[in-house]
């Protein structure tokens, strides 16, 4: 994972750095943002379903750009 992108993240919605770091090893496993939500406080910290969804979202989007920057 990009420390960058996750720090971005982290500042992005006011939440430490291993809550974003652990929930996007979550997701990378394959596990749903309800499933994080409810059964997964524990390694997230307590995040919403609200906070993993845009975790989710703004790591998508912040490796998208990185994928694009690298090709140029």
């Amino acid at each position: 994972m990009n420390t960058i992108i996750l720090d971005i993240i982290s500042q992005t919605l006011g939440i430490k750095v291993n809550q974003v770091t652990n929930t996007i090893g979550l997701l990378n496993e394959g596990a749903t943002v309800p499933f994080i939500s409810r059964y997964r406080k524990e390694r997230t910290g307590s995040l919403d379903e609200v906070q993993v969804l845009n975790i989710k979202e703004l790591n998508e989007k912040y490796t998208e750009l990185e994928k694009e920057r690298k090709q140029y």
